[in-house]
């Protein structure tokens, strides 16, 4: 074992009463490394000791009004009682129902230790921090999965507890209990057990259950029924317990399809205080004027000494060292005793020029430092040390979950070994001694963004090992847990898609392509499922290691001059869903509706099972249909414009044969310009910030029918015409068609607007802009004349129809065209059936031009009703533009022959009576009863 301190190092122990620094001062004054001005009550008064569960509450004098974190009241003057490590703020009266536990033991209660998965830095208003309870004033973080939301500096801090939504081969099991989240609920949520409100927007407090969304105060979630049945959306989420992804050597960013480019201003460190460097001197030119006070780097062990990740800790020049370590204790959330610490100088030398030399075995900070200046020099730097000791308390976790204790304690000194430890715990949990050969001591360090586990040798001296963790970060003990585990191996087993490849290959070409562009190793890769119309394959990876390396190999590989894409998919175990489950798949186009998409993601992910819910631009539509291939009934719900529910839509016919649901029905969120067919279907005329929850309820009323999908055939003729050459000859193609499809000046004006959405999209980002648009380049066509009629023919069920002097021809399925405008009219006419979206019939309709077209949109006029049915042959003369469903582009001359062919889609349609509103006097996630007295 390592010696306490290395030979000639300045140490500062805690006993004696030596002063730090010269004139007349005062108590220590908090932590300002997370201290923010103006924020927190004044620390005086005397300590009280430490409390249930964790606190160490200490009566303080306040000079302004603050909260009670636990009943939301005010507290004021001398009733306040402050947790010096966590902030929690008291009244004395609450102290005894205190249940929240402090942050400095929060990291050993967690039930299933599983990373969180944090994106970039954003303002979040009137939202509080978990770890040190003060509201996030400034750029901030939270788990793209759960509720949590943390300062940058206090990420390290944060606990290992996000939501477990599916199974690893770790610690599985198929009843879930309440995901309980404290604070950060909506000011006006009531509690499920006293109807009492629970949620302010003043103070971290009460609870939320992550999965079903009960709301409760801290000390009424004991009255609930432990387990969780999901609430108000069970039938909709895709059960954890029937999703399988063993995850090992992948991040949780990577399991559940989140872009990495949002984590890059977190830095490279999975554990490391990311910017607390930056942060401490910025803090520190603020302090430099108190001249009766020295700020302090404070560093937590050879780690945050090799990255130069420090926390600051402003104390009282006259401070006794017994307050100097308790101070340096609380800037690192550690609640044990100061007498089993001491603090060594680290000359800030050492920090510049031999920060790579610190941490390497056997060098100690005097060697690291040689040569820096003056030994006897005050110090700003300071590092905590572990005072050795001869014998531990260590607990001992099963590594399986029915078993009548959490843990047990033993003790292990100089002679134990992880062998031994088996041997000895054992039996405590139920298991013969004679089967120890079978079990395993595995280290688990639960750090807030990555869990990693370690199989100890069973020779693995344990008092060493826990030496060298807090030599590597006195803190680390607290986030590090050893469970006695089974020996089993565990078949790895690991699907990635990867798309953007050829399309139209056989499987056997695919292989040899993949091959030789990822030299993949037939022993342990195979492809088990080829979509050759969109160029995807699945691959099946019985390795973990070539799993990773095809993983991120596959992300900078380019075929054919197209990227590719790879994503790791779960098992979806559908034998094991619940009879009425009917899971909801989720497609966002986070490009639609500015910055709405990108939060409607966040916020789908958090309602449901992240597994469920998809962005289109990575990877599109195909992973969510193979993931749900299996099964039995799902629903799907397409957040974005009409050319995206087109593209879901599309998607979903190419892929109908693979599903075990081949007929799912689909919803709209509208997120486009248009929005015609989510008008149709009652879902608005565009997406304006609703209550997402209140959005899936919508969506989980909703009434089935069923809508016309139509098939285009282009095919274009050769042709030597210079004034043709804008469209050269193309292969016959095929489109699908649900909206409309436009022929001339309705499409010519749809492709300007393409063109200018490609040259600056980064402007196109509101409906109201986008509109403004459409109408600068009609007023730019306003006097144009093509004389269309003149340079198409039509035909309807084979015969002949004489087109009357028209600019545009446009054929609608829907009686919703240019965001709303009724086309074809509500006037009776005996020669025509009155339009239906399941009729089996489209309607023909011409504009005489943009005027025409204005008029239509601000319901002056209709347009001009030529013919209806079910098959149609357009003969184009010329290259003219055409669109279909809102995609335009310049159709080169030939024929579109137009039908029915394709099969009727199963759509959802809003329900017309309102969904009760959620949050406002009950949160109605929640389904949940108080068990029976005498069974809190």
């Amino acid at each position: 074992m390592a010696a306490a301190a290395e030979p000639g190092a300045r140490t500062w122990p805690v006993s004696g009463s030596p002063r730090l620094g010269s004139p007349a001062g005062s108590p220590v004054l908090g932590i300002s490394g997370r201290s923010r001005p103006g924020s927190g009550p004044e620390r005086t008064g005397r300590a009280i000791g430490p409390a249930a569960p964790g606190h160490s509450f200490r009566k303080v004098t306040l000079t302004k009004p603050t909260f009670c974190h636990l009943c939301s009241d005010f507290i004021w003057g001398l009733a306040g009682f402050l947790c010096d490590v966590c902030n929690f703020m008291s009244h004395e009266k609450c102290l005894k129902q205190v249940k929240t536990p402090c942050t400095s033991i929060a990291p050993g209660l967690v039930r299933v230790p599983v990373a969180h998965c944090f994106g970039s830095l954003g303002l979040y208003k009137r939202k509080f921090c978990v770890v040190c309870r003060k509201s996030l004033e400034v750029p901030a973080l939270r788990c793209e999965v759960c509720e949590l939301h943390v300062h940058a500096d206090c990420v390290p801090f944060a606990c290992s507890d996000c939501r477990q939504c599916h199974q690893d081969g770790q610690q599985d099991y198929d009843t879930y209990h309440h995901h309980w989240r404290e604070g950060n609920l909506p000011s006006g949520a009531r509690c499920e057990v006293c109807r009492k409100t629970c949620g302010s927007s003043d103070v971290l407090a009460g609870v939320r259950c992550e999965w079903c969304g009960a709301q409760a105060h801290s000390v009424c979630s004991t009255a609930l029924t432990p387990e969780c049945t999901f609430g108000r959306l069970r039938s909709m989420v895709l059960p954890p317990s029937c999703v399988r992804l063993l995850s090992r050597n992948f991040s949780k960013m990577h399991c559940f399809r989140i872009p990495e480019t949002m984590a890059l201003e977190l830095g490279d460190g999975d554990d490391g205080l990311d910017g607390s460097a930056a942060t401490g001197a910025s803090r520190e030119v603020l302090a430099a004027t108190e001249s009766t006070k020295q700020m302090l780097k404070i560093f937590d062990g050879n780690d945050s000494m090799r990255k130069n990740q420090f926390r600051l800790v402003t104390v009282s020049r006259l401070a006794r060292n017994e307050e100097v370590m308790e101070a340096a204790l609380r800037a690192y959330y550690i609640n044990e005793d100061p007498r089993d610490f001491q603090l060594q100088a680290l000359p800030l030398a050492l920090l510049s020029d031999n920060s790579q030399t610190l941490g390497k075995p056997g060098t100690t900070e005097e060697e690291a430092g040689k040569g820096s200046g003056p030994r006897d020099a005050v110090s700003e730097a300071w590092v905590i040390r572990s005072v050795p000791r001869a014998q531990e308390t260590l607990k001992i976790y099963p590594g399986w979950l029915k078993v009548g204790v959490a843990y047990v304690s033993i003790r292990v000194n100089s002679q134990s070994t992880a062998r031994s430890v088996v041997q000895e715990v054992l039996p405590l949990f139920g298991r013969q001694v004679e089967d120890q050969e079978r079990f395993q001591l595995t280290e688990v360090l639960m750090s807030s963004r990555q869990v990693q586990r370690t199989v100890l040798a069973d020779e693995e001296p344990l008092l060493d090992r826990l030496w060298d963790i807090r030599q590597t970060s006195v803190r680390q003990v607290s986030q590090t847990r050893f469970y006695v585990a089974e020996r089993r191996a565990m078949a790895p087993r690991v699907s990635l898609f990867v798309g953007g490849l050829p399309p139209g290959l056989s499987p056997q070409d695919y292989n040899n392509l993949l091959h030789e562009t990822m030299a993949t190793k037939a022993a342990v890769v195979s492809v088990s499922h080829v979509y050759s119309l969109q160029g995807a394959v699945i691959l099946d990876v019985t390795c973990f290691s070539e799993a990773e390396r095809l993983y991120m190999l596959a992300r900078d590989t380019v075929v054919h001059g197209r990227p590719l894409t790879a994503l790791v998919l779960p098992d979806v175990l559908h034998t094991k869903l619940p009879p009425d489950c009917c899971p909801l798949l989720v497609f966002v186009n986070p490009k639609s509706g500015g910055l709405k998409g990108r939060e409607l993601v966040c916020s789908f992910r958090k309602l449901l099972n992240p597994h469920q819910v998809f962005e289109l631009t990575n990877g599109g539509p195909l992973p969510g249909f193979h993931l749900f291939s299996q099964v039995p009934c799902f629903r799907v719900l397409v957040c974005g414009g009409d050319g995206t529910v087109g593209w879901v839509l599309a998607a979903l016919e190419e892929t109908r044969r693979h599903l075990a649901c081949p007929e799912p029905s689909v919803a709209i969120l509208p997120l486009g310009t248009g929005n015609d067919l989510g008008r149709v279907l009652r879902w608005g005329a565009g997406y304006s910030g609703e209550d997402p929850f209140s959005v899936l309820v919508s969506v989980d009323e909703a009434d089935a029918v069923l809508m016309d999908r139509w098939t285009i055939l282009l095919d274009a003729h050769e042709t030597d015409n210079a004034e043709n050459s804008v469209a050269d000859a193309e292969p016959p193609k095929i489109v699908q068609m649900s909206n409309y499809c436009g022929i001339g000046i309705d499409a010519e004006l749809s492709l300007d607007f393409h063109q200018a959405r490609e040259e600056e999209p980064g402007k196109f980002t509101s409906r109201f802009h986008n509109k403004g648009v459409y109408v600068r380049v009609g007023l730019q066509k306003i006097s144009h004349s093509r004389s269309l009629h003149k340079e198409i023919r039509l035909q309807v069920e084979q015969q002949e129809v004489e087109l009357p002097s028209i600019e545009g021809l446009i054929f609608i399925n829907i009686p919703s065209w240019g965001s709303g405008a009724d086309l074809w009219g509500s006037d009776n006419d005996s020669r025509f059936e009155k339009p239906r979206i399941d009729d089996g019939l489209l309607e023909v309709v011409g504009v005489t031009g943009v005027v025409h077209m204005g008029q239509v949109q601000g319901g002056l006029r209709s347009g001009i009703r030529i013919a209806q049915g079910s098959y149609f042959r357009v003969t184009l003369l010329k290259a003219t533009p055409v669109q279909v469903d809102g995609e335009p582009w310049v159709q080169a001359p030939g024929h579109m022959i137009i039908s029915a062919t394709a099969p009727k889609v199963h759509m959802l349609r809003k329900a017309k009576q309102k969904p009760r509103k959620a949050g406002a006097t009950r949160d109605t996630r929640v389904d949940t009863l108080p068990a029976p007295e005498g069974n809190p």
